[in-house]
């Protein structure tokens, strides 16, 4: 009985303890269903919504056959039509398109006849994994309406298909796994380390009881956060960078646009972290509680929610909304457009004022608690 009643108490003065802890008490109750949810719907390996252009060089009722095919099919959206192959690099460019399909000549009047036929389809590889999926969706659209032509045509003897496929990957023609993972990456190491790091930091002062000696000294509070996000601000921006540095000699990443603009773009969202890292201090009265709350805020919203490995287009159109908040996913875009694609400030400017605007509102939230808490 003696050892039951030492349970007991052991278990009352746990119970007393949690119920003081509602932070705490809130992560472990709430959170779980509500990641469940979320990531439920996040985590679909089916791609939808891709965005199609079309070069019709053809103009015929067969083409735009072909065309209706891949609407049709259901994963495929038609967003741009255009009359120049000069049209279609700056589509793939600002990725206002995933898939551009070129229709030749004549193609109305070759198919009649049953003449074969090659139509060109040229793929956004910046992300190999739906590039890959891509091109398994317009083989099976293209052998189906090649064997529709066929019909059609009333061919006597097989003569092999009337439709051929010419796919085109650009920014990753191979298709290597590595350019579309290390992006992913460096937004996620540099979006972790920041966060948690800042976060704890701050919170061990609070747990030490020194944040009050701060308090009395003649230290500034705007002083005191940029002495203590410094340090961490350089070890992310180096962590990052040495992921890049090592990616392009073990697994040949490119590099074709400016290291200034990389630089540049993974400083501003290291900035946004940090903000991040002190909002939370700002929160959490515990390193524990510091830690749960960077992981949840930084980690699954980082590898769910930012394009890295679920295509954002194939998310509910809620999460599709939560994902705006999201600084990585804008992160991502900037880096894959740099080191991918080679474009600039030019392109990648909206991306780039997202990310400022992020950064600008965590840091404004965070220093007005500062300041409550300073004074």
């Amino acid at each position: 009985m003696r050892f039951v009643g030492q349970i007991l108490a052991v278990t009352r003065k746990e119970l007393r303890q949690i119920g003081r802890d509602r932070r705490s008490l809130l992560i472990l109750l709430f959170v779980p269903a509500f990641f469940l949810v979320m990531y439920g719907y996040a985590l679909n390996f089916d791609i939808r919504n891709i965005r199609l252009a079309v070069e019709d060089d053809d103009q015929s009722v067969a083409s735009r056959e072909l065309v209706s095919a891949f609407v049709r099919s259901g994963y495929f959206d038609l967003v741009a039509v255009v009359g120049h192959r000069d049209e279609v690099e700056p589509l793939l460019d600002r990725d206002e398109a995933r898939a551009v399909l070129i229709i030749p000549a004549r193609f109305g009047a070759r198919t009649a006849v049953g003449e074969p036929v090659a139509v060109q389809v040229v793929i956004n590889g910046d992300n190999a994994n739906t590039a890959t999926t891509v091109m398994g969706y317009v083989t099976g659209i293209v052998a189906a309406a090649s064997a529709r032509y066929e019909v059609e045509a009333r061919l006597s003897s097989p003569r092999g298909p009337m439709l051929t496929l010419e796919p085109r990957v650009w920014y990753n023609p191979e298709l290597r796994s590595a350019l579309f993972l290390v992006p992913g990456l460096i937004g996620y190491i540099a979006m972790l380390t920041a966060v948690v790091s800042t976060a704890l930091s701050v919170v061990r002062e609070k747990e030490a009881g020194t944040m009050e000696q701060v308090r009395m000294s003649p230290i500034g509070p705007v002083a005191y956060v940029l002495g203590k996000t410094a340090p961490y601000f350089v070890i992310s921006l180096a962590s990052a960078l040495g992921v890049v540095a090592v990616s392009m000699l073990l697994f040949d990443l490119p590099m074709r646009g400016s290291w200034v603009l990389l630089v540049g773009s993974v400083s501003l969202f290291l900035v946004g972290a940090l903000g991040a890292g002190l909002l939370i201090s700002t929160v959490a009265e515990s390193q524990q509680v510091a830690f749960q709350m960077a992981l949840l805020s930084s980690f699954l919203p980082t590898l769910m929610l930012s394009g890295f490995i679920f295509p954002i287009t194939s998310m509910p159109a809620v999460l599709q909304a939560i994902t705006r908040i999201v600084p990585a996913r804008y992160f991502l875009v900037v880096l894959r457009g740099v080191l991918l694609k080679g474009v600039g400030t030019a392109v990648l400017w909206p991306e780039l004022a997202a990310l400022g605007a992020i950064a600008v509102v965590l840091l404004g939230l965070a220093s007005v608690r500062l300041r409550r808490q300073w004074a």
